[in-house]
């Protein structure tokens, strides 16, 4: 089956956020992490098929339609036998990685999370007024990896909650096992819990990786954790917001729980019938996706380690690119380059200003500009 992901649909004047956020002016944006595509056909249908029904009342707190469809895809992908009682449907990730602050930490408490990191890490802790603990991550052979040494870290021994990303938001970063063994032994020293923001587990671009969950390492990963998934960046329909919280451990689940109550909104029904047809019908529409990324963040790597002054290595996963702009001493690089047509991330949203994130989601067309308009804005210093 043949998928058109050169396809331009126009969101300029659509309600997109993305689009929206440089108005008129001639900017790509290349920052937030939705893609241009146009869903697959499964998801659309299924929708079209529920409007049709007309009713929209209140929705099932525990859809069963949608909670097979998981437990299918986990097995068969993973070989994670994930019980119903487990699941926990969110609006979205972030809400996810908020209440995981709120019920896993108290006051004077702290998190530990890597940096540089998606954003809401870092906001989590501070809207909890939680301290964080930041392990930076490091270069290594061409992988952005966490390094964890109880000697090296000032821990306090205060902290309580270990943000893990995987694949890694920004740097793209699949963990092998060991690494994550090597997280999971960590966090068994120090008594942690750990939520592990698993968003991009579709997203995996190198050929021959595979994602592991963290929950899967062994029994003690499973109740020490809670892992948050969605496929809402794989199959583009994040403002859609269906999410979930796999949490094993019934006393973990049971305070997860009880910090959302009244917070957090159910999931909308048309969300829920969205990531149930992607689960269980899109994987044909996202492996051709993975192709075109695959392609898409080829072409970005060979580009932009030929410009003087830029530097990325080739993430491992996700379609999001973080460049290394140190050599251009820009004292605001994301400013800079938006006065040059292109729509970053900034990188200090990240924890690290000499950065900036790219988000290669687009088509083959918009890439190209994107590519031309960094060349020149580099060439013009």
């Amino acid at each position: 089956m043949a998928f058109n992901f050169d396809q331009w649909i126009d969101r300029r004047h659509s309600d997109s956020v993305k689009w929206h956020k440089y108005g008129d002016r001639d900017v790509l944006p290349l920052w937030v992490a939705d893609t241009d595509f146009r869903s697959p056909d499964c998801i659309i249908s299924a929708l079209q098929q529920r409007v049709e029904h007309g009713v929209f009342g209140y929705g099932d707190e525990a859809p069963t339609e949608l909670i097979d469809t998981v437990i299918q895809r986990f097995a068969s992908r993973y070989g994670w036998q994930v019980e119903p009682d487990w699941l926990v449907f969110l609006p979205g990730i972030v809400s996810g990685l908020n209440l995981c602050v709120r019920a896993f930490t108290g006051e004077g408490e702290g998190t530990i999370a890597p940096t540089p990191i998606y954003p809401p890490f870092r906001q989590s802790a501070r809207l909890a007024q939680r301290p964080q603990l930041n392990l930076p991550l490091r270069l290594q052979q061409g992988r952005w990896v966490m390094e964890i040494s109880d000697t090296e870290q000032p821990l306090t021994g205060r902290e309580k909650l270990l943000m893990l990303c995987n694949p890694q938001n920004p740097g793209g970063t699949v963990y092998r096992r060991a690494e994550l063994e090597a997280q999971l032994a960590f966090a068994r020293r120090q008594d942690l819990i750990v939520c592990s923001d698993e968003i991009h587990c579709d997203l995996i671009l190198e050929p021959g990786l595979q994602h592991i969950p963290f929950a899967t390492l062994s029994e003690d990963a499973a109740q020490r954790s809670i892992t948050l998934m969605s496929p809402s960046k794989s199959f583009n329909i994040a403002g859609l917001g269906a999410s979930l919280a796999i949490i094993p451990n019934p006393a973990l689940r049971q305070r997860f729980k009880q910090v959302r109550r009244g917070i957090v909104p159910h999931v909308d029904i048309l969300a829920l019938v969205a990531a149930n047809a992607a689960w269980r019908d899109g994987q044909p529409w996202l492996d051709a996706q993975l192709d075109y990324l695959r392609e898409n963040r080829d072409q970005l790597v060979a580009r932009v380690n030929a410009i003087e002054g830029l530097a990325m290595v080739a993430p491992e996963g996700s379609y999001l690119g973080w460049i290394d702009v140190h050599q251009l001493q820009l004292a605001d690089p994301a400013q800079w380059f938006e006065q040059h047509g292109l729509g970053f991330s900034p990188g200090r949203d990240f924890g690290d200003n000499g950065f900036v994130r790219c988000n290669f989601g687009c088509t083959r067309a918009t890439l190209q500009e994107a590519l031309t308009r960094l060349e020149q804005a580099v060439s013009s210093r």
